[in-house]
C-alpha cells in the first residue's frame, strides 16, 4: 500500500511518531506544503491519485 502524508505545517514529535506508525511497512511519500510558497499543486494531485491512502496533517 502506498501512503501519502501532506503536511501543511512542520510536524512536531507527536505527529512524526504517528506518521511513522501509520507508514510502518508501507511505501511512503511526504509532501510538505509549509516550506514552499509556490507548491506544485498539479504534482500534488497526481500524487493523491497515485497513492492508496492520503493523510492530511494540519
Amino acid at each position: 500500500m502506498k501512503v501519502l502524508h501532506i503536511l501543511k505545517s512542520e510536524p512536531d514529535e507527536n505527529t512524526k511518531t504517528l506518521m511513522d506508525l501509520m507508514s510502518e511497512g508501507e511505501e511512503t511519500t511526504v509532501y510538505p506544503l509549509y516550506d514552499d510558497a509556490g507548491a506544485d499543486y498539479e504534482k500534488l494531485i497526481d500524487l493523491i491519485f497515485d497513492h492508496d491512502k492520503v493523510v492530511s496533517w494540519w
